[in-house]
Order: C-alpha cells, then structure tokens, then sequence
C-alpha cells in the first residue's frame, strides 16, 4: 500500500517532480502557438507548415495517451515516467536546433510521444504513491500547480520570443529535464500494476494514429486539390473503420467500444469533442491574429489570453459545486454558448485593436464560459461509467479533445479560406480569422445544442480535485482509476 505522507522531504520531492514533468508537456500544448510567426519567419515556412508545427505534436500525443498510461501500469510508472522525460527533453533540444520546418515538425511528433509516456505517469505516480489521507490533497496541488504552469506558459513563451528567439521554447526544457530526472530516480517509489499481462492493443494504437494523420494531412493540404490528397483522405476513413473493427474483435482493447453504451457517456464525448474543436482553432489562430493583424509583440499576444485560463483556476472549484447542486445539463448548455459569445467578440480585434476595450472583453466572456463547462465536463464523464472504470473514460475524453483541437487546426483555416501566405498578409488573415470565428461559435452552439439534448443528472460522480483545479485549456483533465480498479 502507498504510504508516502506529503508533509514528508520525500513526498515534498515527488509532488515537485511531477508537477515540473507534466508541466514540460502541458507548455508545450500552448507556448507554440505564441511562437508560429516568428518561426515562419524564420524558416520561410507556409501556413500548412505551422499547422504541422502544432498538429505533429497532437496527433501523437492524441493517438499513444492511452497506450502510454497501460505502460506504465505493466512496466513501472516511474520508468516510463522516467523514459517519457528522456525522450521529451530529446525531442525537445532537436526542435530547437531544427534547421527547417520539416525538421521541426518531424521532432514535434516525437516530442508528442514522450509527452503521451509522461502525460498519464505523472498523476499515476501520485496516486500510487501517497498515502490514502494525503492523496486528495497531493493530487488537488499537482492540478494547481500545473494550472499556474499553463497560466504563465504563453507569457514565457512570448518573452523568449522577443528576447532569445523561439528556439528557447522548446531548449528550455532540457534544463527543466535534467532537473526533473535525478529527483524522480531518487525520491519516487516505483510502482506498477501486478495484474497487468503485458499484451498492448499495439495495432489499435497504430490504426488510430494513421487515420488522424491521414484525415489531417488532407485537410493541410486540401487547397491543392490534387488526387493524392483525395487518396489520403480515404484512407484516412479507411484507417478509422479499421481501427473500429479491430477494437471491437480484441480482447483487450485500447479503447473497449462497450463503453460508448452508455448514452450520457457517449453525448459527453461528443460534447467534448465540439468544444475542444473550437478553442484548439481559436487558441492556434487568436495569438497569430493579435501578432500579425493587431501588431501585438509575442510577449504581449502570449500575456493578452491570461485571463481565460486565470478564471479557470480561480473559479473551476465553485462552478464544479454548482454543476453538483444543479446537474451537469445547464452548465453544459450555457458554457458552449458563452465561450461562442465570446469568439465572436473577437470579431471586433482587428487593425490597431485596444486591449481594454476590444480583446479583454472577449477573453473575459470566453474564460466565463470555460469555467462554466470544463469541472462539469471532466464530472460528467466519470460519473457516466462505472468506478472502475473511471481512467479509462478519462483517458478517452481527454483523448477526443486533442484529436478534436487537432483536426481543428487542420481543418479551420480550410473552411476560412487561408491560403499558404495568409499569415504574412494581414488584411487576408484578417478576414479569414474573423471567418474562422464564426464557425467556432456555430460548433459551440452545436455542442451546446446536443448537451441540453441528451445529457442528463448523472449519480453523485468526481469529488476529486484534478475535476476542479484545471488551468490547461487544451484538453480535460486526467483522471487515474483508484488503485486496485482496472482501467487504462
């Protein structure tokens, strides 16, 4: 049994070492996109090849979390936990030296699977480590600071833009590797799951995989029009109806389809997938439009969206109380709608845009609105599944956000009608941007349409705090099984 307490040098240490690895991971899914002008500056690179820059990273961490977390349950998760930051902090020293864009984002993807080994590990290794009486608080800590991590995150980002250059985006994480590693080699109990027989859906995980990367590669390059594009995307469907199928047969999926039975489950799921669609594309385009169009420094576009994920710390505690009292319908009703009211306030940010009285207002009913949906989002999830199974529902959400922001980087800027220059032109990007606005807040008011419709009072579900404490505003928290339940 874990026995660690957290008052203790010893639990001080653990709590330090996973918060600094998943904070590695989680600044990387929001410093880039302050980074994405200059970066297309400076390797002379078109608009797909940002898009890439972004979606590399998400189509392998989207694709192998699952598989990452059953690793670690088989193998020791401090190992992987281990392996997951090795490989990180590697991946991470060859996007800074990358000498043109498709090295860049040939080393985003890899950095994508090191953040999917260390991602899950870092909040298995607390909850298999500390003591029953200290694990709510040690877990409620690791959500707040890594929360205060993704606050700052495009505030850092911006100023080493400015300052040192972008490379120093992704350098920064070797020291914060080197830190990281001797402190979770000595201090952190390994643990692992003895019941775990070491088979992994190894093709379910590659199926998955291939059809986000083939449905995204047609979407980037689909203003081409050609016949290899059109090839792609079938095999992309091709890819996904394959991997259906193979989860359905196998005995031990990585996604078991027999939890989509459950209704309320499989509506959240959707839900998610409209809302995390909408900020992944307004996340990659808001701080290229405030760079480009509104003549913002990277310092200042990465500081400007601060407060949408400062409402998130402040408030996501109180608004999981409310969805407890109120059920999870209204707030997930309400919040997709706020968050559309606030894209299209972003309609106003053009040319010369005032901070106070054109972007401020926007991020603010923005930020209202994710702190209405997200706690009883992640709540709604584990209530609709069985206890046992809570952190394999948490890691299918989690999951289905980073696809959806993923294809929304690919697809958004499709339907907006970008073109491969739009960035360096800004009266284009401006018009396209405030396109692309109107989508997003036409997919939120999807997804808020679908929530009034289908989703219902669950029983009594997240009492836990990483439901609460949640500042990453590129996907749901994660969620760990009990230990002694099954899950992923």
């Amino acid at each position: 049994m874990p026995d660690v307490r957290l008052a203790s040098s010893q639990g001080k240490w653990i709590l330090f070492t996973t918060v600094l690895g998943s904070s590695m991971a989680m600044l990387d899914s929001t410093v880039v996109n302050v980074a994405l002008p200059r970066i297309g500056r400076d390797l002379d690179a078109e608009l797909a090849a940002l898009q890439w820059t972004v979606n590399a990273y998400l189509l392998t961490l989207a694709g192998l979390i699952l598989l990452g977390g059953s690793l670690g349950d088989t193998y020791g998760r401090r190992k992987i936990f281990v392996v997951g930051v090795v490989w990180f902090a590697a991946a991470s020293l060859l996007c800074g030296l990358a000498p043109n864009a498709g090295v860049l984002v040939a080393a985003r993807a890899l950095q994508g699977i090191g953040g999917a080994l260390l991602t899950p590990g870092s909040l298995a290794l607390i909850q298999a480590s500390f003591h029953a009486d200290d694990r709510g608080r040690a877990v409620g800590l690791w959500s707040g600071f890594g929360g205060i991590g993704a606050a700052v995150g495009p505030f850092v980002g911006g100023w080493l833009v400015d300052g040192p250059g972008w490379r120093w985006v992704f350098l920064l994480n070797v020291p914060l590797a080197l830190v990281c590693l001797p402190v979770a080699l000595r201090h952190v109990p390994e643990s692992a799951d003895g019941r775990q027989h070491g088979r992994f859906d190894v093709l379910g995980a590659v199926l998955g995989a291939l059809a986000l990367a083939l449905v995204t590669y047609a979407l980037i390059e689909a203003t081409g029009g050609s016949l290899v594009v059109a090839l792609t995307a079938i095999a992309g469907v091709a890819a996904g109806i394959a991997f259906v199928y193979v989860e359905k047969r196998r005995p031990d999926p990585m996604m078991p389809l027999d939890v989509f039975a459950s209704r309320q489950f499989t509506a959240v799921n959707v839900v998610t997938l409209c809302v995390y669609a909408a900020f992944g594309g307004f996340f990659f385009l808001a701080v290229i439009q405030l760079q480009v169009v509104s003549g913002y420094s990277a310092l200042a576009a990465g500081t400007a969206l601060l407060p949408t994920t400062v409402l998130m710390l402040l408030f996501s505690a109180r608004s999981g109380e409310l969805g407890e009292r109120i059920g999870p319908r209204i707030p997930l009703t309400v919040g997709p709608l706020l968050c559309g009211v606030g894209m299209l306030l972003m309609l106003r940010v053009g040319p010369d845009a005032s901070y106070l009285g054109d972007v401020l207002p926007a991020l603010l009913v923005l930020g209202l609105g994710m702190v209405t949906l997200v706690a009883p989002l992640t709540a709604t999830v584990l209530a609709s599944v069985d206890t046992a199974r809570a952190g394999l529902a948490s890691g299918i959400n989690n999951a289905a956000a980073r696809a959806a922001g993923l294809v929304a980087v690919a697809g958004l800027p499709l339907l907006a009608g970008m073109g491969p220059e739009a960035y360096r032109r800004p009266d284009a990007f401006d018009a396209a941007f405030g396109r692309a606005m109107v989508v997003c807040a036409v997919v939120l008011a999807a997804g808020a349409a679908l929530a009034y419709a289908f989703v219902r009072r669950p029983t009594p579900g997240c009492e836990r705090p990483e439901c609460r404490t949640h500042g990453n505003v590129t996907a749901p928290p994660l969620e760990r099984p009990a230990e002694g339940a099954a899950g992923a």
